[in-house]
């Protein structure tokens, strides 16, 4: 049971005020500071007093502990120091301490009481904790992007309850103006995020915690990056295989070249085989896309066509091809 005499070591009454507490206890602070008063035992053991009594009256439900055991404690004192009376006199007494002691145990078991009900009130009226969700939001890159990393500027829309009615719907009695009695609104946070190199279309990013907020207690979503890798008229994938179309021309084709392939990363030459069909395909290995220590491959296409504005001399030369060439291409069609 509590000893110490709380208001006598700041020197008030039980009636002050917290301006008086504070008041008090500036002006004892200032004065029997170590720093000023000296680091004897003494003065630190009164310094730290000042300090225990300060900070148990200045808090309200503190002081109020404090205040029923104080009083049953004075009980017990005055119990130990009125056993010496005479007998009609501890009659009397005792008939006095009698009610007493009923009246102080009586208000500390209905102190109890009430803290018991309010924890069983809270409990049974808090709603449980709720996580809240992931978003998941596309993000567009070019190949190149994909083969090399890069960094990109996002916006995601949040929802989070309302910051008028905290979700509740209502304000008042009445539909919340704010979020017009949904309990949410919503909110864009921007952000820059760094994608790695070789990653492959559908790769996901994970950011903990940017998703939408929990409620009660609860944690944060995570946000999810999804990313698409944007197919475009020179490169499309497959995997970790990156594809190409590349045009040739028909003595190319016939004849066999060198080509140069321009890539994300420079140009490579590529060998075209005499008697290439249009349609055919072409390997070059290691030139695609790595991801988990595999590597792809960048795969050709080659598309056999006629250049725009033939010379005389060419169209010439085709009229002589047609007039000697035996083939039907077409035989068995």
């Amino acid at each position: 049971m509590q000893t110490k005499d709380f208001y006598k070591i700041l020197d008030i009454d039980e009636m002050a005020t917290d301006s008086d507490i504070k008041s008090a206890y500036r002006k004892l602070a200032r004065k029997f500071h170590p720093d000023i008063a000296g680091s004897s035992p003494e003065n630190v053991a009164r310094f730290k007093d000042i300090n225990e009594a300060y900070s148990t009256l200045i808090d309200k439900r503190k002081r109020y502990d404090y205040d029923a055991l104080r009083r049953l404690y004075s009980y017990t004192s005055e119990q130990q120091h009125t056993k010496n009376y005479s007998d009609t006199t501890n009659s009397v007494n005792n008939d006095t301490k009698y009610q007493s002691k009923n009246y102080f145990y009586g208000m500390w078991e209905d102190f109890l009481k009430t803290q018991y009900q309010q924890k069983e009130y809270k409990k049974q009226h808090t709603p449980p904790p709720e996580n809240g969700s992931n978003i998941t939001t596309e993000v567009t890159i070019t190949l190149e992007e994909a083969l090399y990393g890069t960094s990109k500027k996002i916006n995601v829309l949040h929802t989070k309850p309302c910051s008028k009615c905290n979700g509740r719907k209502f304000v008042n009695g009445a539909v919340c103006p704010q979020c017009n009695g949904s309990g949410l609104e919503s909110e864009h946070k921007k952000f820059t995020v760094k994608i790695p190199a070789n990653v492959k279309n559908g790769y996901k990013i994970r950011i903990a915690n940017e998703g939408n907020p929990g409620s009660n207690g609860g944690k944060n979503g995570n946000l999810y990056l999804l990313i698409k890798i944007e197919n475009n008229s020179d490169f499309k994938y497959d995997g970790c295989n990156i594809l190409r179309t590349i045009p040739i021309t028909p003595y190319e084709a016939v004849l066999g070249a060198d080509v140069e392939i321009p890539t994300t990363n420079g140009t490579l030459t590529m060998k075209v085989l005499p008697n290439t069909n249009s349609g055919q395909k072409f390997r070059l290995q290691g030139q695609g896309l790595t991801k988990n220590g595999i590597t792809g491959d960048l795969i050709v296409t080659v598309e056999i066509k006629i250049p725009e504005n033939l010379s005389k001399e060419e169209i010439d030369l085709y009229r002589k091809l047609a007039k000697i060439s035996s083939n039907n291409i077409r035989k068995g069609i």
